[in-house]
């Protein structure tokens, strides 16, 4: 297996005081992920949880959806001149009778934030791949247990602690219970990482649980959540205006900055319990100021 973290040389400079030191760096390294020998996505990625990052992208592009579906993950060996392997090929293998995605024309993953595809669709997009419904759910969770994920999050973060570089994605019970925590340079990777787990453990669809990310709410990360089944995600940052159309589509609850007591929803309200808050009135709306002010 590759290394998470490892141990640079720097300059550090406080103050105006220049002094050197060593610094821990988290580890940022490509995957390749191929289906049956045929090449097919590379991300880049932290080492860790690699098969279950596979197994996670497969169920984001609709192709696995159940245990089943995936009949063995190796690395692939001999991947340098020498032999060696460096832990950074992964072979799929797919049940028979899972239909097989088209990796003989280049892809542009519609789950890419640069893909390039219009609003409508990545919309279309995500609508004919989702398996579950999630709009019907009885899922429902209190703003305490709500406002203390993101603290749970951060303390189960044992790489970010020594780094302070990883994005975390954690699987949160209704009662704030953490199921899973995956930690990757990449958000979208520890959400695939975390979804990966769940196929892999035979627990899709994610019903009566709630993603909490670090970071901000982007379109890709709504639609692995909706792929996955998951009603409600949180994140402590901004959603973009994607994400939220997405939310409301599969009927997602989707919260943004969600810090200290204090949080925003942006689709999917009835699932929050607001016995315990005021509704204040409405805020005015903004004036637009005249050009040059």
């Amino acid at each position: 297996m590759g290394r998470v973290t490892t141990r640079e040389k720097v300059l550090r400079i406080r103050e105006g005081v220049a002094s050197e030191r060593v610094d821990t760096l988290v580890v940022e390294e490509p995957l390749e992920i191929r289906l049956d020998g045929t090449p097919l996505s590379i991300t880049m990625r932290t080492p860790g949880s690699d098969f279950d990052l596979a197994a996670g992208f497969l169920v984001s592009e609709g192709v696995a959806a159940r245990e089943r579906d995936v009949t063995a993950i190796r690395y692939c060996a001999g991947a340098t001149e020498d032999g060696s392997n460096t832990y950074n090929v992964l072979d799929v293998s797919l049940a028979p009778d899972v239909p097989r995605p088209d990796t003989s024309l280049e892809r542009n993953f519609y789950t890419s934030s640069s893909c390039g595809l219009c609003g409508k669709a990545s919309l279309d997009a995500v609508r004919t791949q989702a398996r579950w419904p999630v709009a019907g759910d009885g899922l429902r969770i209190g703003l305490d247990t709500l406002t203390a994920l993101p603290d749970r999050l951060r303390e189960a973060q044992r790489v970010f602690d020594r780094t302070g570089g990883l994005h975390a994605a954690g699987l949160f019970t209704p009662q704030g219970e953490l199921l899973v925590l995956r930690e990757d340079v990449g958000r979208h990777n520890a959400v695939d990482k975390l979804v990966g787990w769940a196929l892999r453990s035979d627990r899709l669809p994610l019903r009566d649980t709630v993603l909490m990310v670090s970071g901000r709410a982007s379109f890709e990360l709504v639609q692995k959540a909706w792929m996955a089944g998951i009603p409600m995600m949180a994140a402590v940052s901004a959603p973009s205006s994607l994400a939220v159309d997405l939310a409301e589509e599969a009927g997602i609850t989707l919260v943004g900055f969600l810090r200290g007591t204090s949080m925003n929803v942006y689709a999917g309200r009835h699932r929050v319990l607001l016995e315990k808050a005021l509704t204040a009135p409405s805020a005015a709306p903004e004036v637009p100021r005249p050009p040059g002010r």
